[in-house]
């Protein structure tokens, strides 16, 4: 059986404390445990990092009339 990359796991250390309190905030959601908890949270901050913020023609137009009218741009 070929172990995928994505099916590898690594541990990481937490603070007892906030172990607590993920547990604290899981009990409140569906999930099994407290690393599935974790999983999750990471991987959701991960696509948000990953998002590309991009502006319409429209809006961009409007951000650097803004910006000239700031005296950011010439």
């Amino acid at each position: 059986m070929t172990v995928k990359p994505q099916d590898e796991k690594r541990t990481v250390s937490l603070p007892a404390d906030l172990y607590r309190r993920i547990g604290e905030r899981m009990s409140h959601a569906d999930f099994l445990s407290v690393d599935e908890y974790v999983v999750f949270v990471l991987e959701e901050v991960l696509k948000e990092d990953e998002t590309e913020v991009s502006f319409s023609e429209e809006e961009e137009e409007m951000v650097k009339k803004r910006l000239k009218a700031l005296g950011y741009l010439k």
